[in-house]
């Protein structure tokens, strides 16, 4: 929306602003001149009705009325109870709002005309949105009374909309979205088009095989008297069923997979096939004990199609409708890699390269590019706007002015104490003035003592003492530390009491004006009131909140008070946007209570029915569920639940919700807190100049204990250490103090190192060291010859490796010369982990203890896998990253602290919550247990969840679960069900605690923008030094489209070349016309959608017609597409032919279907690994040429060059996979999951049993996806009779957390600071193009004017560049 466009747009939203009207009005003169004279035909301004209109929407009060009755109509919306019968009062009150709403239009209507008049109603966009609303309204009664539709009310739910039209800061914000939308309908198109390409290429290789079970090859039921399942089931149902492949060659799950039929927990194993036919003797199968059972599964032996889809049926790729929503899941990241296993077993092994280039391509660059977009649009957006949302002001305003009023009476109330009025006031007065002059200069040096450094740093340290004690507490802690602690606490707080009053008795009232004194003041009021009234348990949490005076330390850290000058920055602008949220969160739960309230229940195993937790029964849970939806954490279960219960088309509502609420206004987020970055040098400079210059003072003092040193060294002047110090310094350039620089052997060495094949042949050995650790493995036999191989080249590298530093130390030297060995970090890393192997090896050949061998043996083991780190030196690329990445280390070390202390914040609070609460009762019917002796009496186990909040490490591993999005539902569940220490949980116990969770996920929010801020201006900086650093080189694109702009009409002064078209014969210049039209490109995009949508109409289970239809649409696509390639082969030529992309990828399509054709029809779809079929979707890649606008080309050139340039991030991913790969080997390879020991996460598709899981299971824990379950199973207790890893339970958290870190907050958001700094180089070539096409154009017109001889007409086209794609300049010269 242009600024004009704005401005008018403002000022329909006041048309009756009065121009001082006056008093009496003559003939001709209007009281309001914006508006029209003449409404209806008859109603003039003075007309009574009309007149009275006008007064009341003139006054102010109804505009406040007005939002007083939007706020007022969401309570009985969020009074509906699905689960009961519509209350009459609530209808009353509907019917109330509704007249009120509806009465409102009339008079605005009345009062302003309805339409064709200046400033009429629906000339306002607001207004037409209120009628819009009013309309559906009276359309959802009408149906009500028809009987359709009477449970759903979607207008109903649009009500607090009317909020946006009459809040001006709600109304600028989304004014400012609205301005995205062009831009994001370009993403969208995109996004469409990526989905339905891999939605038709799940249909054409997956169609009906999620069906896919073993089903009885005999009929059990009737031949043996046993009831056993159709199909196979496993212990999990259908939460988890046994997807088998019909072709034994292909699939990783076949019906011989089966597990034994287990009875009474034992496991069966007789054969029941070698019964006799008296049906009383069996043979046991070989091994078997004599008490075995029949083993029936070894019935289910029969693959094929059954009736059911997984998860309630809405995970398939029968139709392109499912195909969608599978598609649309996967690129969410959440529960995709399940969807993976499902065809991996069902299709092949290799069909997880598909899917994991969806989610590569899906999530990783076109979600990445949605954010992008629209936090860059509305950045741009924003500064053009003058008057910034804000929303939070009136209420700030509202609090100092309520704040002033308080203190100005308690100063009233104080004087009129102090003044008496009694015979005895001169009295009074001399003891006043003994009292004042004793009370002076004890008061003087009071303010002395409070404004010193000296009180507020012992103030800080006894903050950082007390929260120190508060974070040693845990569940189980000893009675003297109970003690020990509680008599600490009584302690600072007395500290805090006396710090309270000497500020009150030298500042008065004045203490309060400080926001940092009030919060104190409420803390010491909470601590004495525990401490008298001797409460425990969730008001002894608050003294938690001291942990926030840590905001007084930033003074000390000028870069952290940088960020949190952002952080505040941020939050102050987002201010608007959290109301925005919040009512959209608001008003997608009214609607999801009326689509999904009280269905989202089951029956238990025990027969009860049980309402799923995440529901739509009330306004509470709906909201939870919403914004539980918003974070993309296990939504995909609510989608189960709303498509089972209700229709397919209820995934629309899901849809909607993550793309309006998780793309677009949680991107705004992103766009407010890069430009608070963008603006971060502008906030609070001279603070920072100033810390800066007293930190750097500070270093300056003039008492060093350098001079100490040199002193010591004056008295230590003995004169064979003057010698030795002499004689070191001449051979300071000597390797070793013995090879000098001119020695023969030393130059030897220097050659050999400086030679290029050296390095070559290092880079060569280092990738074959690597080669070796990723075929390592636990489950390798220690006597086998490939252990021996292993073993033998660790030898061999060690050896060489240590040969290369050999020659390096003797050719450079070791700590002394100007380029010694030791003075390369590099050098120093690689040296390191050299003597790190030859202590291994050393160590592996001694016959030590044991037990200590082993340990030892271990660590180094885990250090072997840090090899790979000797490539960064020798990989330009990688190197370059990796040191971008370092300088990011200390903006990001600020992020890292701020995380840090709102997580032992948040930490310190939750162990004060929930410590000794997180413990369970696990055994088969746990109903009537309530607490652990009930547990413990009926023979079951009392459990300890995995995440707890038990001790402060314990919490904050919690908490760091929950700051990645992955599981935190879970935690949450737990903290709301927890009772007490030792108390059996009771559901949703505490919804209080609801608070705590919300709470911290809305701050990590925040948090996780501030990492991609930060990555962002740390990416964009490093940028801006390359480019200054080297000259970039000019770009082809850019000298294409000026050679492009020559031959359109934009001619140089130097003479054009003679088309390559003019001596064509009359056929030939015909088929080029052709060629060169824009009609040809018009009917092949025709063509092409028509085809798409023919290959969307095949599902599974399709009568013979439509295969039919399918098989001969293909056949005459093909032939109209190898018409358009001859044609163009014979207009432009082999040459110029081959030179255009766009006609290569017409001739690789044409050849595609060509051998699909040759496959299908010859019948040799066994003899390819792949399924010809699939080669038909190769079609839809000419879906592209339909995608040549501007826009979208622009965010196609994007992708492109994002692409091109994530060649470091690529090797970055592979350089940490690689190592955390080989230490997951390592560390998690011998985990052990079983039927009888079941894990969480791992399983086998997910494991660290060789190099190719670990690097699977390492990209599922990068995706974000059930990563939690994965370390859960890491922590789980030890089996008896194990031999178990001790140390697992401490290196597991430390493993996957820095992973967590390095992979979801630092890599991934490298990727939206690649992504946004391609956008901004391409709208600045855009530019740039824009400004040299201006002067072309200007002169053209003036050649034009000059020249009075008419140009002729051009040609059809002079290029074929102008409809296809741009060739290369050099080619307008070549002829």
């Amino acid at each position: 929306m242009t600024d004009g466009k704005r401005q008018e747009g403002e000022r329909q939203q006041q048309p009756l602003t009065r121009q001082e009207a006056p008093k009496s009005m003559g003939e001709g003169k209007l009281l309001y001149p914006a508006l029209a004279p003449v409404v209806f035909y008859c109603m003039k301004q003075t007309t009574w009705p009309r007149k009275w209109c006008l007064s009341v929407i003139s006054n102010p009060w109804f505009d406040y009325t007005s939002v007083l009755m939007v706020l007022l109509n969401c309570v009985p919306l969020g009074m509906y109870k699905p689960c009961e019968k519509m209350n009459h009062d609530l209808e009353a009150l509907d019917a109330f709002f509704f007249a009120f709403f509806l009465m409102e239009m009339v008079i605005k209507a009345v009062a302003l005309g309805v339409y064709g008049h200046q400033g009429s109603y629906l000339s306002n966009s607001w207004n037409k949105f209120d009628f819009f609303i009013i309309s559906g309204e009276i359309l959802d009664h009408i149906l009500a009374s028809l009987g359709i539709l009477t449970g759903l009310k979607v207008f109903q739910t649009l009500r607090p909309l009317r909020l946006i039209g009459r809040v001006p800061s709600m109304r600028v914000l989304v004014m400012v979205i609205v301005d995205t939308l062009p831009m994001l309908a370009n993403v969208l198109v995109l996004y469409i088009f990526f989905i339905h390409i891999f939605g038709v290429v799940g249909v054409q290789m997956w169609a009906g095989k999620l069906r896919n079970r073993c089903f009885l090859g005999e009929d059990i039921p009737t031949g043996y008297n046993m009831s056993l399942s159709p199909y196979y089931e496993t212990k999990r149902g259908k939460k988890s069923p046994f997807i088998c492949s019909a072709n034994v060659k292909k699939g990783m799950l076949h019906c011989s997979d089966v597990p034994p039929y287990t009875k009474d927990g034992v496991t069966c194993s007789l054969d029941p096939r070698r019964q006799d036919s008296a049906g009383k003797e069996l043979f046991p199968a070989v091994g078997a004990s004599t008490n075995s059972c029949i083993n029936w599964n070894l019935y289910y032996n029969v693959c094929r199609n059954g009736n059911e889809n997984p998860h309630e049926g809405v995970i398939n790729f029968d139709n392109i409708g499912y195909a969608w929503i599978t598609i649309f899941q996967v690129v969410t990241l959440e529960g995709w890699t399940e969807i993976m296993y499902y065809v991996m077993d069902a299709n092949s092994f290799w069909s997880f390269t598909v899917l994991t280039f969806v989610t590569i391509m899906g999530s990783l660059v076109m979600m990445n590019v949605c954010a992008v977009v629209i936090a860059t649009q509305f950045s741009e957006t924003m500064e053009r706007e003058t008057d910034e949302p804000r929303s939070g002001l009136f209420v700030k305003q509202l609090l100092e002015k309520f704040r002033d009023f308080i203190i100005c009476k308690l100063g009233r109330l104080c004087n009129n104490k102090v003044n008496p009025t009694d015979s005895g006031s001169s009295k009074y007065s001399l003891y006043r003035g003994t009292l004042t002059q004793i009370w002076k200069p004890t008061k003087e040096r009071l303010r002395r003592v409070v404004m010193s450094k000296i009180f507020d740093r012992s103030i800080m340290v006894a903050v950082l003492l007390s929260v120190l004690t508060i974070a040693i507490e845990h569940h189980k802690q000893p009675a003297v530390l109970t003690h020990v602690l509680k008599n600490i606490n009584i302690t600072f707080t007395v500290i805090f009491v006396i710090e309270m009053a000497l500020k009150l008795l030298v500042l008065k009232l004045a203490y309060f004006k400080d926001k940092n004194n009030i919060f104190d003041f409420v803390i010491v009021m909470i601590s004495l009131w525990e401490i008298i009234a001797k409460a425990d348990g969730r008001l002894s949490a608050l003294r938690a909140f001291r942990l926030l005076r840590f905001v007084r330390l930033v003074h000390f850290l000028p870069y952290l008070k940088a960020q949190l000058l952002v952080m505040k920055r941020t939050v102050e602008k987002a201010a608007a946007l959290c109301m925005l949220l919040l009512f959209a969160t608001f008003i997608f739960s009214v609607l999801g209570m009326h689509m999904f309230g009280c269905k989202f229940s089951f029956k238990s195993e025990h027969g009860d029915i049980i309402t799923d937790r995440k529901n739509f029964d009330s306004l509470l849970w709906s909201m939870v569920t919403v914004f539980q939806i918003l974070t993309l954490e296990d939504w995909n279960f609510v989608l189960y639940n709303a498509m089972a219960s209700t229709s397919p088309w209820s995934a629309f509502y899901f849809v909607a919700l993550i793309m309006f609420g998780k793309h677009v206004l949680l991107n705004v987020l992103v766009g407010i807190v890069v430009k608070s970055y963008q603006a971060k040098d502008s906030l609070d400079e001279s603070d920072s100049s100033l810390l800066l210059s007293e930190s750097s003072s500070s270093n300056e003092n003039p008492s060093n204990p350098r001079v100490n040193v040199t002193e010591w060294r004056q008295m230590c002047n003995f004169p064979w250490i003057q010698k030795v110090r002499r004689w070191c310094e001449a051979r300071e350039e000597w390797s070793f103090y013995v090879l000098s620089p001119q020695n023969r052997f030393r130059i030897c060495c220097q050659h050999v190192v400086s030679h290029n094949l050296f390095d070559h042949m290092i880079l060569l050995f280092i990738l074959l060291s690597c080669v070796t650790i990723a075929l390592e493995r636990p489950g390798i036999d220690p006597g086998s010859k490939e252990q021996w191989i292993l073993n033998m080249s660790r030898y061999v590298f060690s050896a060489v490796f240590f040969v290369e530093m050999l020659f390096k130390v003797l050719a450079l030297g070791v700590m002394f010369g100007k380029e010694c060995y030791c003075k390369s970090s590099w050098n120093i890393m690689d040296g390191s982990l050299v003597i790190l192997s030859l202590v291994h090896i050393f160590v592996s050949m001694l016959k030590m203890d044991k037990g200590n061998m082993l340990g030892m043996v271990k660590v180094l083991r885990l250090l072997r896998a840090l090899r790979p780190l000797r490539v960064i030196k020798r990989a330009p690329r990688l190197k370059l990253a990796i040191e971008a990445l370092i300088a990011s280390v200390k903006p990001i070390g600020n992020i890292v602290l701020i995380c840090g202390a709102f997580f032992l914040f948040f930490g310190i609070l939750g162990v004060q919550l929930f410590k000794g609460k997180f413990y369970y009762c696990d055994g088969h019917d746990t109903r009537a247990i309530t607490n652990k002796t009930d547990c413990l009496s009926a023979n079951y186990r009392w459990e300890k969840k995995t995440y707890n909040f038990d001790s402060l490490p314990q919490a904050l591993m919690s908490l760091f679960v929950m700051y990645s999005k992955d599981g935190w539902v879970n935690i949450m569940y737990d903290g709301l069900d927890a009772v007490g220490v030792d108390k059996q949980p009771v559901r949703n116990y505490n919804k209080w605690m609801l608070i705590f969770f919300i709470s911290f996920m809305i701050v990590s929010i925040f948090l996780l923008d501030m990492f991609i801020g930060v990555m962002v201006e740390t990416f964009h900086e490093c940028m801006q030094d390359q480019k200054q650093d080297e000259a970039l080189p000019i770009d082809e694109e850019q000298v294409i489209e000026e050679q492009t702009n020559k031959s359109a009409g934009f001619p140089d002064p130097e003479p054009e070349p003679v088309p390559y078209y003019e001596n064509y014969s009359p056929l030939r210049r015909c088929i080029h016309t052709l060629c060169t039209s824009n009609f040809l490109d018009l009917f092949m995009t025709v063509i092409i959608i028509l085809s798409v949508l023919i290959m969307a109409f095949e599902h599974y289970n399709q009568p013979q017609y439509v295969l039919k239809l399918m098989e001969y649409s293909y056949y005459v696509f093909t032939a109209i597409l190898i018409i358009e390639v001859l044609l163009k082969f014979v207009s432009f030529g082999a040459l110029r032919f081959f030179q255009n992309r766009w006609n290569l990828l017409d001739l690789v399509i044409v050849v595609v279907s060509i051998v699909s054709i040759i496959f299908t029809e010859m019948k040799m779809a066994d003899a390819i690994p792949i399924n010809p079929s699939i080669l038909r979707v190769c079609r839809v890649l000419r879906l592209a040429q339909v995608l040549k606008a501007k826009k979208i080309r622009l965010l196609l050139k994007t992708v492109i060059k994002t692409l091109s340039q994530v060649g470091n991030l690529c090797l970055l991913f592979t350089f940490f996979f690689f190592i955390y790969a080989a230490l997951g080997v390592e560390l998690f390879g011998k985990l052990e999951c079983t039927d009888d020991y079941p894990c969480i996460g791992l399983h086998r598709h997910a494991n660290f049993k060789n190099f190719g899981m670990a690097l699977q299971t390492l990209y599922k824990v990068c995706t974000g996806d059930n990563w939690s379950a994965i370390m859960k199973d890491t922590l789980r207790e030890c089996r008896p009779g194990k031999n178990c890893v001790s140390y697992l339970s401490m290196v597991s958290p430390v493993y996957f957390s820095s992973f967590v870190i390095m992979a979801q907050f630092v890599l991934v958001n490298l990727v939206v600071a690649a992504i946004m700094q391609a956008l901004e180089e391409s709208n600045e070539v855009k530019e740039l193009r824009k400004k040299r096409m201006r002067p072309r154009s200007s002169r053209h017109l003036q050649e034009r004017k000059l020249d009075p001889t008419p140009s002729p007409s051009p040609a059809p086209a002079t290029d074929p560049v102008l409809v296809t794609s741009r060739l290369p300049g050099k080619f307008h010269k070549h002829k």
